[in-house]
């Protein structure tokens, strides 16, 4: 997975604006800011907005996260027993 392209796309939860990126500026709106649709890499809230949909998923097929360490999903097989 490539991170800096998988931050682009978390939903933001709040309203967040940020400066016109440079180069991209309107002419006679220099003071004008963008609302952000969508997560941004370099902002505090994309990891988190990037790891609730894995952990979504994950738990919908069946791993379970670690409560010692948050990054680590195990899944516990079914045993057949041969007698």
């Amino acid at each position: 997975m490539h991170v800096k392209i998988a931050f682009l796309y978390g939903n933001l939860e709040e309203t967040i604006y940020t400066k016109q990126p440079k180069g991209f500026e309107v002419g006679d709106k220099k003071d004008y800011v963008c609302k952000l649709k969508r997560s941004l890499y370099g902002l505090k809230q994309s990891p988190r907005q990037l790891n609730k949909p894995f952990n979504a998923f994950i738990a919908r097929i069946g791993f379970e996260c670690s409560k010692y360490d948050v990054c680590v999903y195990f899944k516990f097989l079914e045993q057949k027993v041969i007698s």
